[in-house]
């Protein structure tokens, strides 16, 4: 990595760790030079050493003496480096074989089921080419993106939002707990597995990506703990949070590659976004099932599954420390110049999740009458059952479960009552 970089098309030295990069008078010199390679120039910057004609590492070492301005990890700060190119932009093999198999294993399984799929779909007048589209018999379109090596956040968002304005929901596919992609656009983790295994056909479990919503009363006997108190404490509302199937009460089925081709399409399952708590502006983008999506927005109200987000996140905010240009080759070397490395993203925690606000007590005349949320909750939290076999005692007014068909219900105490018991 170097802080300094020399600009052919202007013939000027760019000094990284500057906010004006040296050059007060170019504003639109920062956005120039951060624009991806296939979007500009592969010569437009040049190694300085190349340049002045001294020791350039790179010619050794499988690199080339053009440029690409990235944002580095140095502790806990995030500068602009400069790295070399490889002399191919190419995935390496290994990951080629990967994306390729993964690719034909989408369709193929697409195709079994009776899907319409196509592989390299270009999108919106070619800004962008899906590695896979899969179409749904309701005409639902999912753009199946393989990455398997690192991506920019921006390309991510980019290229999401993209799919999303021409009709196609984006799911994109990783191998690495630390992809810059997770919780940025609606994604799936699955192993990292040879590409004969892939085109053999052995199981791809979905490790990340894929959540089950579920929904408990915070009362001593519950096996969740509370989502407010602190400690053991109890509050006694109805909590909803999302697990991974793994954690699951009880543990949920795992759900394969193949499963997710099949409901994707069919919307079965769904993208949900689901904001951090306490915190609009972060969040998690998930897959679940269309009924855990439609409780959820029935118990908080959110109906937004793919939020727009800002281009560049917190975590891409660039620092800079404005120090001297160090013009010596860094290619190959190791030492306190390296990028710590990326932070895992998929850490399979629960989502920190909703407490339902406690319900005051309605004066209304109709004593009968409860509200949607209160129905759902009880329903899946309190009493275990679907909503249509809810009602009220006919003695009390007590919400509680129905057993059997008849118009007047009473609770098991109005019951005795009755009965003279």
């Amino acid at each position: 990595m170097a802080n300094g970089v020399w600009h052919t098309g202007y013939g000027i030295e760019i000094n990284l760790s500057l906010p004006d990069l040296g050059h007060p008078d170019r504003p639109d010199l920062l956005q120039e030079i951060i624009a991806s390679v296939s979007e500009r120039d592969p010569q437009l910057l040049e190694c300085l050493a190349h340049h002045d004609k001294r020791e350039c590492q790179s010619e050794s070492g499988g690199k080339s003496p053009w440029m690409f301005i990235r944002r580095g990890r140095v502790g806990g700060r995030r500068p602009l480096v400069a790295s070399h190119l490889p002399i191919t932009h190419k995935a390496t093999p290994e990951e080629s074989a990967q994306h390729k198999a993964t690719k034909e294993r989408i369709v193929e399984t697409a195709g079994r089921h009776g899907l319409d799929a196509e592989a390299e779909v270009p999108i919106g007048n070619r800004r962008s080419v899906s590695d896979a589209v899969v179409v749904g018999p309701g005409g639902i379109r999912i753009g199946w993106e393989i990455q398997y090596h690192h991506l920019s956040p921006s390309s991510v968002h980019r290229r999401s939002v993209n799919a999303v304005e021409h009709g196609i929901t984006p799911l994109w596919v990783a191998k690495d707990r630390t992809a810059s992609l997770i919780d940025r656009a609606p994604w799936a983790r699955v192993d990292d597995m040879p590409w004969k295994d892939i085109a053999d056909g052995k199981e791809m479990v979905i490790r990340g990506g894929y959540r089950h919503l579920e929904v408990w009363k915070c009362v001593v006997s519950s096996e969740r703990h509370c989502l407010i108190s602190e400690g053991a404490g109890h509050c006694g509302a109805i909590h909803a949070d999302w697990f991974v199937p793994a954690l699951c009460l009880p543990e949920k089925k795992a759900v394969f590659i193949e499963d997710l081709v099949l409901r994707s399409a069919t919307g079965e399952s769904v993208p949900v976004y689901v904001p951090n708590r306490g915190s609009g502006r972060a969040g998690r983008h998930m897959w679940v099932s269309a009924e855990d999506r439609a409780l959820w927005q029935e118990l908080i109200g959110d109906k937004t599954p793919l939020p727009a987000a800002p281009v560049e996140e917190e975590d891409d905010l660039i620092t800079f420390a404005e120090q001297e240009i160090d013009r010596s080759c860094r290619a190959g070397e190791e030492g306190w110049f390296v990028s710590d490395g990326r932070p895992v993203r998929d850490l399979d925690q629960p989502t920190g999740g909703f407490a339902l606000p406690r319900m005051p007590v309605q004066r209304s005349r109709d004593p009968m009458r409860i509200t949607t949320v209160e129905r759902a909750a009880a329903a899946s939290a309190a009493l275990g059952c679907p909503p249509w076999e809810l009602g009220l005692c006919a003695g009390c007014g007590q919400l509680m479960r129905r057993y059997g068909r008849n118009a007047a219900m009473y609770c098991n105490v109005c019951r005795a009552v009755l009965n003279g018991r």
